[in-house]
Protein backbone atom coordinates (compact mmCIF):
# COMPACT_ATOMS: atom_id res chain seq x y z
CA UNK A 1 0.00 0.00 0.00
CA UNK A 2 1.13 3.57 -0.50
CA UNK A 3 2.23 5.88 2.31
CA UNK A 4 -1.15 7.61 2.19
CA UNK A 5 -2.96 4.37 2.99
CA UNK A 6 -0.83 3.45 6.01
CA UNK A 7 -1.31 4.46 9.60
CA UNK A 8 1.41 6.78 10.96
CA UNK A 9 4.49 4.76 11.90
CA UNK A 10 3.16 1.56 10.33
CA UNK A 11 5.96 -0.34 8.60
CA UNK A 12 5.44 -1.66 5.11
CA UNK A 13 5.91 -5.38 4.54
CA UNK A 14 6.19 -7.37 1.32
CA UNK A 15 6.21 -11.06 0.47
CA UNK A 16 8.93 -12.33 -1.87
CA UNK A 17 8.79 -15.68 -3.64
CA UNK A 18 12.11 -17.11 -4.75
CA UNK A 19 11.85 -18.40 -8.33
CA UNK A 20 15.51 -19.16 -8.99
CA UNK A 21 15.17 -22.95 -8.69
CA UNK A 22 12.70 -22.95 -11.58
CA UNK A 23 12.70 -19.72 -13.58
CA UNK A 24 16.36 -19.16 -12.80
CA UNK A 25 17.75 -22.60 -13.51
CA UNK A 26 15.77 -23.20 -16.70
CA UNK A 27 17.75 -20.70 -18.74
CA UNK A 28 21.23 -21.55 -17.45
CA UNK A 29 23.54 -23.01 -20.12
CA UNK A 30 25.39 -25.23 -17.64
CA UNK A 31 23.76 -28.48 -16.55
CA UNK A 32 23.12 -28.22 -12.81
CA UNK A 33 23.18 -31.59 -11.08
CA UNK A 34 20.26 -32.74 -8.96
CA UNK A 35 22.33 -32.79 -5.73
CA UNK A 36 23.51 -29.23 -6.44
CA UNK A 37 19.94 -28.07 -7.00
CA UNK A 38 18.85 -29.67 -3.73
CA UNK A 39 21.77 -28.07 -1.90
CA UNK A 40 20.94 -24.61 -3.27
CA UNK A 41 17.22 -24.88 -2.50
CA UNK A 42 17.98 -26.02 1.04
CA UNK A 43 20.30 -23.01 1.42
CA UNK A 44 17.48 -20.74 0.28
CA UNK A 45 15.17 -22.42 2.78
CA UNK A 46 17.45 -21.21 5.59
CA UNK A 47 17.06 -17.58 4.51
CA UNK A 48 13.52 -17.17 5.80
CA UNK A 49 11.42 -17.61 2.67
CA UNK A 50 7.82 -18.71 3.03
CA UNK A 51 7.43 -19.44 -0.70
CA UNK A 52 9.88 -21.03 -3.15
CA UNK A 53 9.20 -22.10 -6.74
CA UNK A 54 10.90 -25.48 -6.90
CA UNK A 55 10.06 -27.33 -10.10
CA UNK A 56 8.18 -27.45 -13.38
CA UNK A 57 6.19 -30.19 -15.06
CA UNK A 58 7.00 -29.18 -18.62
CA UNK A 59 8.12 -31.92 -21.03
CA UNK A 60 11.74 -32.95 -20.30
CA UNK A 61 12.73 -32.59 -23.95
CA UNK A 62 11.52 -28.98 -23.96
CA UNK A 63 13.52 -27.86 -20.91
CA UNK A 64 16.04 -30.63 -20.05
CA UNK A 65 17.45 -28.58 -17.16
CA UNK A 66 14.19 -29.14 -15.24
CA UNK A 67 13.71 -32.82 -16.11
CA UNK A 68 14.68 -33.88 -12.57
CA UNK A 69 11.86 -31.92 -10.93
CA UNK A 70 10.36 -34.91 -9.12
CA UNK A 71 13.75 -35.95 -7.72
CA UNK A 72 14.34 -32.38 -6.53
CA UNK A 73 10.92 -32.18 -4.87
CA UNK A 74 11.53 -35.46 -3.06
CA UNK A 75 15.10 -34.58 -2.08
CA UNK A 76 14.80 -31.07 -0.61
CA UNK A 77 14.46 -30.49 3.12
CA UNK A 78 12.80 -27.14 3.80
CA UNK A 79 11.66 -25.72 7.14
CA UNK A 80 8.02 -26.15 8.12
CA UNK A 81 5.82 -23.43 6.71
CA UNK A 82 7.73 -22.97 3.44
CA UNK A 83 5.31 -23.38 0.53
CA UNK A 84 6.70 -25.37 -2.39
CA UNK A 85 5.43 -24.21 -5.78
CA UNK A 86 5.43 -26.04 -9.11
CA UNK A 87 4.71 -24.68 -12.58
CA UNK A 88 2.22 -26.63 -14.72
CA UNK A 89 1.81 -26.00 -18.47
CA UNK A 90 -1.22 -28.16 -19.31
CA UNK A 91 -3.48 -31.00 -18.18
CA UNK A 92 -0.86 -33.63 -18.93
CA UNK A 93 1.58 -31.77 -16.74
CA UNK A 94 -1.04 -31.60 -14.00
CA UNK A 95 -1.56 -35.36 -14.26
CA UNK A 96 2.16 -35.86 -13.65
CA UNK A 97 2.28 -33.32 -10.84
CA UNK A 98 -0.60 -34.89 -8.94
CA UNK A 99 1.29 -38.19 -8.81
CA UNK A 100 3.59 -36.45 -6.29
CA UNK A 101 0.94 -34.23 -4.76
CA UNK A 102 2.33 -34.63 -1.23
CA UNK A 103 5.55 -32.82 -2.16
CA UNK A 104 4.14 -29.37 -2.97
CA UNK A 105 1.47 -26.94 -1.81
CA UNK A 106 1.11 -24.41 -4.66
CA UNK A 107 0.30 -25.07 -8.32
CA UNK A 108 0.83 -22.36 -10.93
CA UNK A 109 -0.83 -22.16 -14.34
CA UNK A 110 0.22 -19.60 -16.92
CA UNK A 111 -0.62 -17.89 -20.17
CA UNK A 112 0.98 -15.14 -22.24
CA UNK A 113 -1.03 -12.00 -22.86
CA UNK A 114 0.53 -11.95 -26.34
CA UNK A 115 -0.85 -14.47 -28.82
CA UNK A 116 2.49 -14.80 -30.61
CA UNK A 117 4.47 -15.39 -27.42
CA UNK A 118 1.95 -17.93 -26.15
CA UNK A 119 2.17 -19.91 -29.39
CA UNK A 120 5.97 -19.83 -29.42
CA UNK A 121 6.21 -20.66 -25.72
CA UNK A 122 3.71 -23.53 -25.38
CA UNK A 123 2.44 -24.08 -28.94
CA UNK A 124 -1.14 -23.08 -28.11
CA UNK A 125 -3.41 -20.13 -28.66
CA UNK A 126 -4.49 -18.06 -25.68
CA UNK A 127 -8.01 -19.39 -26.09
CA UNK A 128 -6.85 -23.02 -26.02
CA UNK A 129 -4.74 -22.33 -22.94
CA UNK A 130 -7.54 -20.65 -21.01
CA UNK A 131 -9.99 -23.44 -21.86
CA UNK A 132 -7.55 -25.88 -20.27
CA UNK A 133 -7.07 -23.51 -17.32
CA UNK A 134 -10.77 -23.72 -16.46
CA UNK A 135 -10.55 -27.51 -16.34
CA UNK A 136 -7.26 -27.60 -14.43
CA UNK A 137 -8.37 -24.93 -11.98
CA UNK A 138 -11.23 -27.11 -10.74
CA UNK A 139 -8.86 -30.05 -10.26
CA UNK A 140 -6.29 -27.95 -8.39
CA UNK A 141 -8.90 -26.53 -6.02
CA UNK A 142 -10.40 -29.99 -5.46
CA UNK A 143 -6.95 -31.27 -4.43
CA UNK A 144 -6.72 -28.59 -1.74
CA UNK A 145 -3.78 -26.92 -3.46
CA UNK A 146 -3.24 -23.17 -3.65
CA UNK A 147 -4.10 -22.15 -7.21
CA UNK A 148 -1.71 -19.49 -8.50
CA UNK A 149 -1.58 -17.99 -11.98
CA UNK A 150 0.85 -16.01 -14.12
CA UNK A 151 0.13 -13.73 -17.05
CA UNK A 152 3.38 -13.50 -19.01
CA UNK A 153 4.29 -10.58 -21.31
CA UNK A 154 2.03 -8.37 -19.19
CA UNK A 155 4.07 -5.25 -19.96
CA UNK A 156 5.08 -5.88 -23.54
CA UNK A 157 5.87 -8.59 -26.06
CA UNK A 158 9.12 -8.87 -28.06
CA UNK A 159 7.10 -10.05 -31.07
CA UNK A 160 4.00 -7.84 -30.92
CA UNK A 161 5.22 -4.82 -28.98
CA UNK A 162 2.77 -3.10 -26.63
CA UNK A 163 0.20 -5.34 -24.96
CA UNK A 164 -3.03 -3.52 -24.01
CA UNK A 165 -3.51 -3.38 -20.24
CA UNK A 166 -7.19 -4.32 -20.54
CA UNK A 167 -6.20 -7.48 -22.38
CA UNK A 168 -3.92 -8.47 -19.48
CA UNK A 169 -6.52 -7.69 -16.83
CA UNK A 170 -9.22 -9.59 -18.73
CA UNK A 171 -7.02 -12.70 -18.58
CA UNK A 172 -6.38 -12.09 -14.87
CA UNK A 173 -10.13 -11.96 -14.27
CA UNK A 174 -10.55 -15.26 -16.13
CA UNK A 175 -7.97 -16.83 -13.82
CA UNK A 176 -9.75 -15.44 -10.76
CA UNK A 177 -13.07 -16.80 -12.00
CA UNK A 178 -11.37 -20.21 -12.46
CA UNK A 179 -10.35 -20.18 -8.79
CA UNK A 180 -6.91 -18.54 -8.68
CA UNK A 181 -6.21 -16.74 -5.40
CA UNK A 182 -2.90 -15.27 -6.54
CA UNK A 183 -2.06 -13.81 -9.95
CA UNK A 184 1.40 -12.76 -11.04
CA UNK A 185 2.15 -10.33 -13.83
CA UNK A 186 5.37 -11.10 -15.67
CA UNK A 187 7.60 -8.58 -17.36
CA UNK A 188 8.86 -11.57 -19.29
CA UNK A 189 11.55 -9.92 -21.39
CA UNK A 190 12.16 -6.78 -19.35
CA UNK A 191 10.12 -4.29 -21.37
CA UNK A 192 8.33 -2.46 -18.54
CA UNK A 193 9.06 1.06 -17.33
CA UNK A 194 8.20 2.58 -13.93
CA UNK A 195 5.44 4.88 -15.18
CA UNK A 196 3.73 1.97 -16.93
CA UNK A 197 4.10 -0.25 -13.84
CA UNK A 198 2.58 2.37 -11.57
CA UNK A 199 -0.44 2.83 -13.81
CA UNK A 200 -0.84 -0.93 -14.25
CA UNK A 201 -0.86 -1.90 -10.57
CA UNK A 202 -3.16 0.94 -9.58
CA UNK A 203 -5.67 -0.38 -12.14
CA UNK A 204 -5.10 -4.05 -11.30
CA UNK A 205 -5.56 -3.55 -7.56
CA UNK A 206 -8.79 -1.68 -8.16
CA UNK A 207 -10.14 -4.32 -10.54
CA UNK A 208 -9.03 -7.40 -8.54
CA UNK A 209 -9.28 -6.35 -4.88
CA UNK A 210 -9.71 -9.85 -3.44
CA UNK A 211 -6.78 -11.52 -5.24
CA UNK A 212 -3.12 -11.38 -4.23
CA UNK A 213 -1.32 -9.63 -7.09
CA UNK A 214 2.36 -10.37 -7.63
CA UNK A 215 4.96 -8.42 -9.59
CA UNK A 216 7.58 -10.35 -11.55
CA UNK A 217 10.20 -8.16 -13.22
CA UNK A 218 13.21 -8.92 -15.38
CA UNK A 219 16.28 -6.72 -15.53
CA UNK A 220 17.02 -7.20 -19.23
CA UNK A 221 17.14 -3.44 -19.80
CA UNK A 222 18.31 -2.43 -16.34
CA UNK A 223 14.97 -1.16 -15.02
CA UNK A 224 14.00 -4.06 -12.76
CA UNK A 225 14.50 -2.41 -9.37
CA UNK A 226 12.98 0.86 -10.56
CA UNK A 227 9.92 -1.10 -11.65
CA UNK A 228 9.74 -2.87 -8.29
CA UNK A 229 9.86 0.51 -6.56
CA UNK A 230 7.03 1.78 -8.77
CA UNK A 231 4.99 -1.34 -8.01
CA UNK A 232 5.28 -1.04 -4.23
CA UNK A 233 4.44 2.64 -4.34
CA UNK A 234 1.32 1.77 -6.35
CA UNK A 235 0.26 -0.67 -3.62
CA UNK A 236 1.72 -4.02 -4.69
CA UNK A 237 3.06 -6.06 -1.75
CA UNK A 238 3.94 -9.37 -3.44
CA UNK A 239 7.04 -9.92 -5.59
CA UNK A 240 9.00 -12.68 -7.33
CA UNK A 241 12.75 -12.64 -7.95
CA UNK A 242 15.70 -14.96 -8.55
CA UNK A 243 18.81 -15.24 -6.39
CA UNK A 244 21.98 -14.33 -8.24
CA UNK A 245 19.85 -12.75 -10.98
CA UNK A 246 19.70 -16.21 -12.53
CA UNK A 247 17.57 -17.04 -15.50
CA UNK A 248 15.23 -15.32 -17.88
CA UNK A 249 12.81 -16.25 -20.62
CA UNK A 250 13.94 -18.85 -23.19
CA UNK A 251 11.64 -17.27 -25.82
CA UNK A 252 13.16 -15.30 -27.51
CA UNK A 253 16.82 -16.09 -27.04
CA UNK A 254 18.78 -13.47 -25.13
CA UNK A 255 15.92 -12.37 -22.88
CA UNK A 256 17.84 -12.85 -19.67
CA UNK A 257 17.76 -11.14 -16.35
CA UNK A 258 15.32 -11.78 -13.53
CA UNK A 259 15.94 -9.15 -10.88
CA UNK A 260 18.30 -10.47 -8.22
CA UNK A 261 16.53 -11.35 -4.99
CA UNK A 262 19.42 -10.06 -2.90
CA UNK A 263 19.35 -6.69 -4.70
CA UNK A 264 15.57 -6.45 -4.29
CA UNK A 265 15.75 -7.34 -0.59
CA UNK A 266 18.61 -4.89 -0.06
CA UNK A 267 16.60 -2.09 -1.64
CA UNK A 268 13.50 -2.85 0.40
CA UNK A 269 15.43 -3.12 3.67
CA UNK A 270 17.18 0.20 3.03
CA UNK A 271 13.73 1.72 2.41
CA UNK A 272 12.48 0.38 5.74
CA UNK A 273 10.28 -2.25 4.07
CA UNK A 274 10.13 -5.59 5.89
CA UNK A 275 10.64 -8.82 3.90
CA UNK A 276 11.15 -11.45 6.61
CA UNK A 277 14.33 -12.55 4.80
CA UNK A 278 17.88 -12.78 6.08
CA UNK A 279 19.74 -10.83 3.41
CA UNK A 280 23.11 -12.29 4.37
CA UNK A 281 21.83 -15.85 3.86
CA UNK A 282 20.28 -14.95 0.49
CA UNK A 283 23.66 -13.59 -0.58
CA UNK A 284 25.36 -16.76 0.70
CA UNK A 285 23.03 -18.88 -1.45
CA UNK A 286 23.77 -16.68 -4.48
CA UNK A 287 27.50 -17.00 -3.91
CA UNK A 288 27.09 -20.77 -3.62
CA UNK A 289 25.27 -20.77 -6.97
CA UNK A 290 28.12 -18.75 -8.44
CA UNK A 291 30.60 -21.34 -7.19
CA UNK A 292 28.57 -24.26 -8.56
CA UNK A 293 28.16 -22.62 -11.96
CA UNK A 294 31.85 -21.67 -12.06
CA UNK A 295 31.32 -18.12 -13.24
CA UNK A 296 30.54 -14.67 -11.90
CA UNK A 297 26.90 -13.70 -11.60
CA UNK A 298 25.59 -10.21 -12.27
CA UNK A 299 23.99 -9.47 -8.88
CA UNK A 300 25.47 -6.33 -7.32
CA UNK A 301 24.95 -7.59 -3.77
CA UNK A 302 27.13 -10.67 -4.33
CA UNK A 303 30.08 -8.31 -4.72
CA UNK A 304 29.12 -5.53 -2.34
CA UNK A 305 27.44 -7.56 0.42
CA UNK A 306 24.62 -6.25 2.62
CA UNK A 307 24.61 -2.72 4.00
CA UNK A 308 25.71 -2.53 7.61
CA UNK A 309 22.96 -0.22 8.79
CA UNK A 310 19.19 -0.42 8.87
CA UNK A 311 17.21 2.79 8.38
CA UNK A 312 14.07 3.50 10.37
CA UNK A 313 10.82 2.42 8.72
CA UNK A 314 9.33 5.20 6.65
Amino acid sequence: MTQGNRAPGEARRVHIREVGPRDGFQNEPETISTPDKIELINALGRAGYTRIEVASFVRPDVIPQLSDGVEVLKGIDLPAGVERMVLIPNSRGLDNALKVREFFEDATLFVSASQTHNKKNINRTIEETMADVRVMGKRIVAEGLKFCAVVATSFGCPFEGKVPMEQVLDLAEEFAEAGATEIGFGDTTGMANPAQVSQFFEAALERLPHVELTAHFHNTRGQGLANAYAAIEAGCTSFESSFGELGGCPVPAGSTGNIATEDLVSMFHEMGVETGLDLGKVIEAAREAQSILGRKLTSHSIVAGPVLWTPAAS
